[in-house]
């Protein structure tokens, strides 16, 4: 394999493996969120802000992933 090559596959690993991960916090995040207000309705007001907060943070790291893969 060529120096290019492993730069190449080194780029895609990184942006699958920090996407993915990301991708599946989020969704679990939304999923027990929507859980809780549906046992709970009273409860929307207090679970919507760290709801966002926690997405934002999962976000964040597919972020640095995004980041890290353009410097490689």
């Amino acid at each position: 394999m060529t120096p290019e090559m492993i730069a190449t596959l080194t780029k895609g690993l990184t942006i699958a493996i920090g996407g993915m991960f990301p991708a599946l916090a989020v969704g679990r995040i939304a999923g027990k969120a929507m859980e809780s207000i549906g046992r709970n309705p009273e409860s929307t007001d207090k679970l919507f802000v760290p709801m966002l907060l926690g997405m934002a943070f999962a976000e964040a790291i597919a972020i640095y992933a995004l980041v890290i893969t353009f410097i490689l």
